[in-house]
């Protein structure tokens, strides 16, 4: 990815928009003009409020993965761990909602557990994060099919109503979104810690220089992710009545598509929260327009790739030296034939 000087941000006084939030809501009201005109239907008030707690979880997950990414690495557990949670939150009750509460400390702690493994083997034993991460994944889905054995559960009606549930008509999986994001971007961004956090992931060496504990950051990014990523399949599980073991497979391409959408480089460094937040809504459409259409599940998962390859490009060319070349190439083609 491009480095931080190369991707400026939008400022005022006291405002700073970063470039990835200016382009991800250019994005997102270009599918809405394109559904609009091409297939009304993705837009109908049914599908838009059945969008909302899919794209939540999906930010949800996005704002964990964008913490590893902070930290130059890259987190592939997200299916076992979204996973982990949705059958810990099903078949640990089943279907007593009085047992929710056992549930949820248990994917609490499988979170920090998982976190802590990757975040040591990453962070303090330097292995690389995708193999690592890779493995991890692997080693969660056999604990899901230990305890699942592969048979779905039925939610719980607690868990249910939570979820699918309303305030003032705002859905309940927006709030616990909102308060997902207001806690990584306060943490982020307005603590000392969170500062460090940013300093480090931008430049280890550095940061190692000035005496700042650079495994201790690193190790606390897969915590935090495990732990946003539990809170996804915890969401999950409340959405769908009956959700299987494997529902988690379907957040690892999408989770790094909206981190690197969102701006925030693969080199590590600043994040952007919001522009995460805006990413994930945006293929959360893209997905309806594409069931809209009729596009078979093939093509869609091309559709994610292509919009992660859009997002590196976006970031990571400096196009001002493509617009350069093209213009001296330009010249160059005029020249002789002025001749």
């Amino acid at each position: 990815m491009a480095p931080e000087s190369q991707r400026p941000a939008l400022s005022g006084s006291r405002l700073q928009i970063s470039q990835g939030l200016v382009t991800m809501v250019i994005a997102v009201v270009a599918v809405l003009v394109l559904g609009f005109l091409v297939a009304p239907s993705s837009l109908a008030p049914g599908v838009l409020l059945g969008m909302i707690p899919f794209a939540s979880v999906l930010a949800i997950a996005g704002l964990g993965q964008m913490l590893v990414v902070q930290q130059a690495g890259i987190d592939l557990s997200v299916p076992g761990a979204v996973s982990i949670a949705v059958v810990l939150t099903t078949h640990v009750p089943n279907g007593d909602s009085s047992r929710l509460g056992i549930a949820v400390l248990l994917c609490i702690a499988f979170a920090v557990v998982g976190g802590l493994v990757n975040g040591f083997l990453v962070g303090v034993m330097g292995l690389n994060a995708v193999i690592t991460t890779l493995g991890s994944n692997g080693l969660m889905f056999g604990v899901i099919l230990a305890i699942s054995g592969g048979v779905p559960r039925t939610t719980t009606s607690l868990l249910a109503s939570i979820t699918n549930g309303t305030v003032l008509g705002i859905p309940n999986s927006l709030l616990l979104l909102a308060v997902a994001l207001m806690l990584v971007s306060l943490l982020l961004k307005k603590t000392v810690p969170g500062r460090r956090f940013e300093g480090i992931g931008a430049s280890p060496a550095a940061s190692r220089a000035m005496g700042l504990r650079v495994r201790t950051h690193k190790v606390s990014a897969y915590v935090w992710a495990q732990l946003l990523y539990s809170l996804a399949g915890i969401m999950l599980a409340g959405i769908v009545a009956q959700p299987t073991a494997y529902l988690g497979n379907n957040y690892l391409l999408p989770s790094v598509a909206v981190v690197v959408l969102g701006g925030t480089s693969l080199l590590g460094g600043r994040g952007f929260p919001i522009a995460t937040i805006v990413a994930a809504f945006f293929l959360t459409q893209l997905e309806q327009f594409s069931l809209a259409l009729g596009v078979p599940y093939a093509a869609r998962t091309l559709m994610q790739a292509g919009a992660l390859v859009l997002g590196v490009a976006i970031y990571t060319i400096n196009w001002g030296r493509v617009r350069r070349w093209l213009r001296s190439r330009g010249r160059a083609s005029v020249q002789p034939a002025a001749a």
